[in-house]
């Protein structure tokens, strides 16, 4: 759905305004696409020249940062959540809307998973594993198999789904803080995240660091910074950001990142690998932050067009379907050898994407979330009540 924000007012620090909604930030929803888009483009060009579908070295090493577009939609998550958020609203009726937006699409997406990585591709798998991935549990498990079980881009769900069994009772504690109190514990959270790769990179393999890094409980601090960016800006707190500045600081940091070891030397190298995850969580905050206040502010942009803002709504579906067909063209063309025309082979497969995303979209999720809302026990109805924070 398009993003809906209530109408901002200036309000003391310590209090939360339960306005109506008044007005969309299509902007978000523009936004989420091209984060989709940039873990399909990491995805599509690999991790070296011979990995991915196809190596263009017009984008590489650089492509390998959109692998923290997931990054971006725990962000995202956990400020949409909060900025929606009504007090009163029962914790199973939000679970059930939950259920109802991600689960069906996620089943219809694991199907044909089950042909290309399982039956025809021959991926090894276990009952155990594929379950887990089936109800959204696999990140929590290091044994599963293969690493990344089911739909493999469904790991970032089972961690979504940890944020959502928490946020009805998280998002209570957030309303009785002080913003600044939330700001240091948002700070707190990605030092902290850092501080756990750096330990987990230097004392336990590579495997495991992986498992640690993509572990749910881990994963929360990007959630929570974008909770904490909400309260803020709904408590009528802004920051002076200019999108323009802020894309010029990623672009550069992008650079200095994916030359970090010939520029910087190994050990500097090393703790910029370590912090990339808060770093991008970072950068997603300040981008949201940015575009919420200009669209409030009236000003809208190219995110804010037709069109993006119905890639933003097929983005999930998006997100959901394209490493199968990746792995559809791998095991049926092969990789060809690196060369920049494979840009060209990208933008034919994102554009079929695209339009499966469409057909996703309109046949599946949607009617999936209607008829989840259709169905919504009436003693579940949501009963708001002012709530004051501290």
């Amino acid at each position: 759905m398009t993003t809906t924000l209530p109408q901002q007012t200036r309000t003391p620090a310590g209090h939360h305004p339960t306005a109506d909604p008044a007005s969309r930030v299509d902007s978000l929803t523009g936004m989420r696409f091209l984060a989709a888009f940039a873990v399909f483009v990491h995805h599509f060009t690999g991790l070296s020249a011979h990995g991915g579908v196809a190596h263009a070295p017009l984008l590489f090493p650089y492509s390998t940062l959109g692998a923290n577009g997931v990054g971006f939609f725990f962000v995202l998550s956990g400020f949409l959540l909060t900025w929606g958020h009504r007090p009163g609203t029962p914790a199973r009726l939000f679970y059930w809307r939950r259920i109802g937006r991600i689960w069906p699409a996620h089943l219809v997406a694991t199907v044909p998973c089950i042909w290309v990585f399982y039956l025809w591709g021959g991926v090894p798998t276990d009952v155990f594993s594929f379950v887990a991935s089936v109800f959204l549990a696999q990140a929590w498990f290091p044994g599963v198999v293969p690493t990344l079980p089911g739909n493999g881009v469904a790991w970032t769900l089972s961690v979504e789904a940890f944020f959502y069994l928490l946020f009805p009772y998280a998002v209570r504690g957030a309303l009785r803080l002080r913003t600044r109190t939330l700001a240091l514990l948002a700070v707190g959270g990605l030092t902290a995240m850092w501080a756990l790769n750096w330990w987990a990179a230097t004392h336990v393999s590579p495997f495991a660091t992986e498992w640690i890094m993509r572990h749910p409980v881990t994963r929360l601090p990007e959630f929570g910074i974008g909770m904490a960016c909400a309260l803020a800006l709904r408590r009528g707190h802004r920051l002076r950001l200019s999108p323009p500045a802020l894309l010029a600081c990623f672009v550069a940091y992008a650079v200095l990142y994916c030359h970090r070891a010939p520029w910087l030397g190994p050990h500097i190298a090393e703790q910029l690998t370590w912090s990339l995850r808060p770093t991008a969580a970072v950068f997603a905050m300040l981008f949201i932050a940015a575009y919420v206040q200009r669209e409030l502010a009236g000003h809208r942009g190219w995110l804010c067009s037709r069109p993006m803002v119905l890639l933003g709504l097929w983005s999930y579906a998006f997100y959901l379907l394209h490493q199968t067909l990746n792995r559809l063209i791998i095991d049926t063309w092969g990789r060809p050898e690196p060369g920049n025309s494979a840009v060209f082979t990208l933008l034919g497969v994102a554009v079929t994407v695209v339009g499966l995303s469409w057909a996703m979209f309109t046949y599946v999720e949607e009617p999936a979330r209607k008829w989840c809302a259709r169905r919504t026990p009436r003693r579940w109805g949501r009963k708001d009540a002012p709530v004051k924070a501290s």
